[in-house]
């Protein structure tokens, strides 16, 4: 009996340790299993095999539909340019060929994202539309995101805030593959194939992962994906990575990523080289392969997001940067810039230049948890917020044949405006029996007149946080932490000063805007499964201050 006891004992003490250990390593076990779950088999690179449009053109370039090229980069801040008087490294980083492009074209001085995450924005970018009306409102975050995120956060920095992780709303949405932009909805590339344009798109889709989300199931004849999150496989000999610590995404990126596309659908391969010269130089085959016939190439960078990644050559050439993941991320910029050089080279060498419209922006400011100051400079907040850092975007656009170099739309324009945009530059009609939130800016670009609805508000949503610009003036209601900020913009661009106290009339004016707005709204496609703390003042890298500006943000 007493042998028993004491092997019972004995037993119980052993669990009981390996519980202990368990726990101390529960982030390390979490992370294993997600790369265990994550692993797959990649292809070998192999040769995309774009269509081949008409060897000879139906029409000179001049009299066809102009060519569309829109360059989308993922993060990326205001500040990272030069374009703006700043760039990266307190300027030492300079853009010439993005600072060209907007130097020959129009520049959108008050431009904003669709939304402070990625896929919302995406969504009113190709649809024109808001979230309450499609009810893309969330960004889908693949499986274990969430319950990973949380726990390796709360490990990192037990001092903030913690990051609310929700099992139940997880459960019940949707597999990752089917959060997705509804089909039903009509897409900028689905607009301009009916026009008569070859469609491509490269890159980053983020709208839905099943076949029926898929770009080629919405408007594009073509589609290279991307399917994984690396730039560069992490062991590769030209890579230089700068892992994140402070940061739980990033964590969870390196665990999960790959270095993986596939074109059309197809069976998943590994790209042919560091993304952002991989996708260029596949989009100059692209164009060179349509030189003869209109086309819109939606080329979507996955740059400057982390992991940050560069390639060695980019790393050296900018020079003795700290910390090494500001170097790092500079080289990423150097290779972005470069991506926008090579396009408008090709263009001019296959002499569609003139008539093609070229257009540049990002899908949300960039984040905090990067850890790299100013990047949203002389602006506040950054992704996953509201205020300017988080969803002021640049937005360029160049088309010598119709827009006269140096021209400044100071229009407070939004992502939503684009679809129609683009439709009026093709000539294409607007899908009937569906109502489209984004205004034509084409007679603004053109100088030829003032856009339709040019004092319409600008709306963002995304679950209890919401906001609204309606001329100079922006509201934002944060109900989860019952936070109320209101701007006067034109006195107060970086937002340092809250009127809503002193201005009780202006802010009910745009609380009424903000509730005729969801009135009638569509619901979410799904819930929002985890809510993170974002400081607006202060990166991840630095210490967290509960006596600051932070929010909740959901997914």
């Amino acid at each position: 009996m007493r042998r028993w006891v004491k092997g019972a004992l004995g037993t119980l003490a052993a669990l009981a340790v390996l519980g202990a250990a368990g726990y101390h390593f529960r982030t390390d076990l979490a992370l294993a299993f997600v790369r265990w779950r994550s692993a797959q088999d990649i292809a070998a690179n192999r040769p995309v095999p774009w269509q081949q449009g008409p060897a000879t053109p139906a029409a000179p370039p001049s009299e066809r539909p102009p060519n569309i090229v829109f360059i989308l980069f993922d993060d990326l801040g205001m500040n990272d340019l030069s374009t703006f008087g700043g760039g990266i490294a307190g300027g030492r980083i300079k853009t010439p060929n993005i600072d060209r492009l907007a130097a020959e074209g129009a520049i959108f001085t008050q431009a904003y994202a669709g939304n402070a995450t990625c896929s919302p924005s995406r969504a009113q970018l190709m649809t024109g539309r808001y979230a309450t009306r499609t009810g893309f409102e969330f960004t889908p975050t693949p499986p274990g995101f969430a319950r990973v995120v949380s726990m390796v956060s709360a490990d990192l920095a037990p001092d903030r805030p913690p990051v609310v992780y929700d099992a139940a709303a997880e459960a019940a949405a949707p597999p990752f593959e089917e959060q997705g932009l509804p089909p039903e909805e009509v897409t900028l590339a689905e607009v301009l194939k009916a026009r008569g344009y070859h469609t491509v798109h490269i890159g980053k889709w983020h709208l839905g992962n099943a076949p029926r989300f898929h770009p080629n199931a919405q408007g594009f004849d073509e589609s290279l994906n991307m399917d994984g999150m690396l730039h560069l496989p992490e062991d590769h000999p030209d890579a230089v990575n700068a892992r994140l610590d402070f940061d739980p995404i990033d964590h969870f990126l390196w665990a999960s990523g790959h270095f993986v596309t596939s074109y059309n659908g197809g069976e998943k391969f590994a790209p042919g080289g560091y993304l952002a010269d991989y996708w260029t130089d596949e989009s100059l085959k692209v164009i060179e392969a349509n030189r003869n016939r209109p086309f819109f190439l939606y080329l979507a960078h996955w740059g400057v997001h982390s992991p940050l990644q560069a390639t060695r050559e980019d790393y050296d050439a900018v020079g003795d940067i700290a910390p090494h993941r500001v170097r790092v991320y500079a080289a990423m910029m150097r290779a972005l810039d470069r991506s926008v050089g090579r396009i408008m080279a090709k263009l001019e060498a296959e002499g569609l230049a003139e008539n093609t419209l070229v257009v540049i922006s990002s899908d949300n400011g960039a984040p905090g948890y990067v850890g790299i100051d100013r990047v949203n400079a002389p602006f506040r907040g950054g992704k996953g917020s509201f205020f300017e850092g988080g969803i002021r975007v640049p937005l360029f656009a160049r088309w010598p044949a119709r827009i006269v170099p140096g021209t400044k739309v100071p229009l407070p324009v939004g992502q939503v405006d684009v679809m129609p945009t683009l439709a009026a530059v093709a000539g294409a009609p607007l899908p009937k029996g569906v109502t489209i939130d984004g205004r034509n800016l084409l007679p603004a670009l053109t100088g030829q007149g003032t856009p339709e609805r040019a004092d319409a508000p600008l709306f963002w949503s995304s679950g209890y946080y919401k906001a609204v610009r309606a001329g100079n003036w922006k509201l934002q209601v944060n109900g989860r932490q019952n936070k109320v900020w209101l701007y006067d913009l034109a006195a107060d661009p970086t937002e340092t000063r809250n009127l809503a106290a002193a201005q009780p009339a202006k802010r009910a004016e745009l609380e009424r805007l903000l509730a005729a707005h969801e009135r009638g709204r569509k619901a979410p496609l799904y819930a929002s499964t985890f809510e993170t703390p974002v400081s607006i003042d202060r990166t991840m890298a630095q210490p967290f201050d509960p006596r600051g500006e932070w929010i909740y943000w959901p997914n």
